[in-house]
């Protein structure tokens, strides 16, 4: 019998019987956060594999227990359609078998990457009408890439038999932690082409979207009337291939429908792994959707709605990647993070790929890759909740335009300053992975939506653009520069009523809102929120159509305020009233840029303040009490232009600073000195509260951190050398005075 149960003869003392009940309960795991390194054995670049792994054997485990002795703890492999499965219903699992089995020996956890849209030809043989269609009619060929549709029955049917014979091999090996499903979903992965291009109008996807009308429309005579057309058989209707002058509907119901059937696509990956359970299931984004527009042709995913679907959905992250035009400025890094955790609604999510090394594509190389880089990225996602981190990758590329350029050694197995400082993060991470498996961070104040439809304005003529997330990234900016934590809400959770526990709501480019969302918007000033809105709120509503009066959909009366006349020029500038009260007498006769649009307001009410006014005396900021909340209108895009040129722009920053302090808005950590390059984040860790500070620039900083109330004064420990540090007792609440080293970071627990 097991320990602990055999059978007493003499009647058991009550701990005894303590005992046994524990001894009873269901196994719990020990604390695990993988912080790891792609490899997939050798040097092959994923998603190719090494086609006759048994020579190899020893190479591969020499390089695992490098990978280990570094201080990592798992690895992350991948298993590609087209080698696995050369011949229909011939599986080739040698590669993915060794490795799992070396990694059972070395002591490894494993995330196994499934690589779908590398497929066998014999794919494209037996199924002859499988190939992406582009909007202009072109076939498009696999050359092991792209492969073909998977809204063709027989490619799906193939495509998830594989998957599953893939993961019941995996699941097998007691090194196997997870599995991600899908790289950086898009309809159409791994294609360089040199013009735009739309997919997918094969005729199964047009099959789908058909589909997906009839559930939203129910009928041909409303969809008629959404689009306005005059269709009489369902077979006729397909996505648009254009712009019109009478209705883009048909533009938005597409661009929505790809994002669906990205998320639908995911969760069929997903179910074909088997139960869920103790194997993690993810996949991640190649940018978090805050950083992208949702136009793309290529189709790019909605982050909250592909979360809805995996245990863990996170993101790549390639701050000096070889197609940027210079190293990630910390805001365009940090709103990244956080917005994948945004994403996650406060479950657990991963960094899918993580960069190792120098990026190259082509030509084109990035710029170096330093070790305090690789730190500093480590504990960057840390500070934001991530659950998971796999360096990509171990060795560099070592086929294709990106040859030579990510590794976090070197081809010829160098072990590299980088290798080192990111395994020594990831010893810290593992050794303290009771802390950091329950970390999160701390819930934030403040929320800018996130609105899908917000691009969509205009069509797909001249829409907002890169607009739209200047103003999201622009705010941000704004409350990282104060070291204010920020979310970012989706429009789908706020139209749910999922505002309130927000202080201030924040809208950017607001140029198209749902009625639902106005409606919820509406609930949330009167029950006490606080609502910033750039210029035009609601101007068109989802479906396209232009409101009557604008603000749109009743917001007018939320504002107190509606647009008297609409201006457009290059210049935009509004002066700060005088006599304001509080916070906002920063504003005074303050000269505050925007950008794009001059909206005149005028007030419908009387009680309605004005906070700034264009030339001429018309109002351009008004702020309005509306039940017991407030509502400020702003008659431009003031945040997209301080995210295009932060100093130039900078008033435009203290205005959006300033309407947040006013809201009584305060950080859990005040830092002193260094705005905008060192932050500072507390996450609560089942009892534990965890310190992660940030330098972020190229040279030294010295600042005094101040926290709030209720976290405590005394000496913290530092996770990763164990000194401790002493927050001493001020009026203004416990403060520590730091000399940072350039790009620097430190990590402290109480």
């Amino acid at each position: 019998m097991p320990f602990g149960l055999r059978v007493q003869l003499r009647r058991p003392s009550l701990p005894s019987l303590v005992i046994a009940a524990l001894l009873l309960q269901p196994h719990q795991p020990a604390p695990f956060v993988p912080v790891g390194v792609w490899y997939g054995g050798g040097t092959a670049r994923a998603p190719m594999l090494i086609r006759n792994p048994g020579p190899e054997r020893d190479a591969w485990r020499r390089d695992l227990e490098n990978i280990r002795r570094l201080g990592f703890n798992s690895i992350k492999c991948w298993v590609d359609w087209a080698t696995t499965e050369p011949r229909r219903g011939e599986y080739r699992f040698d590669a993915l078998e060794q490795l799992l089995s070396l990694a059972d020996e070395v002591g490894l956890r494993v995330i196994v990457q499934f690589y779908t849209d590398s497929q066998p030809e014999w794919i494209g043989r037996t199924y002859t009408d499988a190939s992406f269609v582009t909007d202009q009619g072109a076939r498009i060929g696999s050359q092991a890439s792209p492969g073909f549709c998977i809204d063709h029955d027989g490619v799906r049917e193939a495509m998830t038999r594989f998957i599953g014979a893939a993961a019941a091999r995996a699941r097998g090996h007691r090194s196997l932690y997870g599995f991600d499903v899908w790289s950086e979903p898009h309809i159409v992965n791994w294609v360089w082409f040199n013009t735009n291009v739309e997919f997918c109008y094969c005729r199964y996807t047009q099959t789908k979207f058909r589909e997906w009308l009839r559930k939203k429309y129910g009928s041909l005579e409303a969809l008629n009337a959404a689009w306005y057309r005059t269709f009489d058989r369902w077979d006729d209707v397909e996505a648009p291939r254009f712009g019109t002058i009478l209705s883009y509907a048909d533009f938005m119901d597409w661009k929505t429908f790809v994002a669906e059937k990205l998320r639908d696509d995911l969760k069929t990956k997903a179910d074909a792994t088997g139960a869920r359970g103790a194997v993690q299931i993810g996949s991640h984004s190649d940018a978090p959707a805050v950083l992208l527009s949702p136009l793309s042709g290529f189709g790019n995913p909605d982050d909250w709605w592909m979360t809805d679907v995996v245990d863990r959905y996170g993101t790549s992250i390639y701050p000096r990647h070889a197609s940027s035009a210079g190293p990630w400025p910390p805001v365009r890094l940090m709103s990244a993070l956080d917005g994948i955790r945004s994403a996650a609604r406060g479950h657990g999510w991963w960094i899918g790929e993580l960069q190792a090394g120098q990026g190259a594509t082509g030509v084109r190389v990035g710029t170096p890759v330093t070790a305090a880089d690789l730190r500093l990225w480590g504990w960057a996602t840390i500070s934001r909740g991530a659950q998971a981190i796999s360096y990509y990758a171990y060795y560099p590329m070592s086929s294709g335009y990106e040859s030579n350029g990510y590794g976090l050694i070197e081809l010829d197995g160098t072990v590299t300053d980088r290798a080192r400082a990111a395994g020594a993060f990831a010893r810290v991470v593992n050794d303290n992975a009771a802390i950091f498996a329950a970390a999160k961070p701390r819930g934030a104040q403040v929320a800018v939506l996130y609105n899908r439809l917000s691009y969509m304005t205009g069509g797909n003529t001249v829409g907002p653009g890169n607009t739209v997330r200047n103003s999201m990234i622009g705010f941000y900016r704004a409350l990282f520069e104060r070291n204010i934590p920020v979310d970012f809400i989706h429009a789908d959770d706020l139209a749910a009523g999922r505002a309130s526990r927000y202080r201030v709501v924040f809208l950017g480019t607001p140029l198209m809102l749902p009625g639902p969302l106005v409606s919820a918007l509406r609930t949330y000033v009167q029950n006490g929120g606080v609502l910033i809105s750039e210029a035009r709120p609601g101007w068109n509503d989802e479906r396209g159509f232009a409101n009557a009066r604008i603000p749109g959909g009743g917001l007018d009366e939320v504002f107190g305020a509606r647009e008297r006349e609409l201006r457009s020029g290059d210049i935009v500038t509004m002066t700060g009233g005088a006599d304001l009260p509080g916070p906002l007498a920063a504003l005074e006769r303050l000269t505050i840029p925007g950008a794009t649009f001059a909206e005149h307001l005028e007030r419908t009410r009387a009680d309605v303040r004005v906070l700034a006014t264009f030339e001429g005396g018309d109002a351009a900021i008004t702020d309005a009490r509306f039940g017991s909340g407030r509502a400020v209108l702003i008659g431009s895009f003031p945040a997209a232009a301080f995210e295009q040129d932060p100093v130039k722009m900078r008033h435009a920053g203290t205005l959006l600073q300033t309407l947040v302090q006013d809201a009584g808005v305060t950080p859990d950590v005040r830092v002193d000195g260094a705005p905008g390059l060192v932050e500072a984040r507390v996450l609560d860790a089942a009892g534990r509260f965890v310190l992660i500070a940030i330098n972020h620039d190229d040279a030294p900083q010295r600042v005094t951190f101040i926290l709030s109330a209720g976290l405590p004064a005394g000496p913290w420990r530092s996770v990763e050398d164990g000194t401790a540090v002493s927050f001493a007792a001020s009026p203004d609440g416990p403060l520590y005075t730091h000399q940072f080293k350039p790009r620097d970071v430190l990590v402290l627990t109480k």
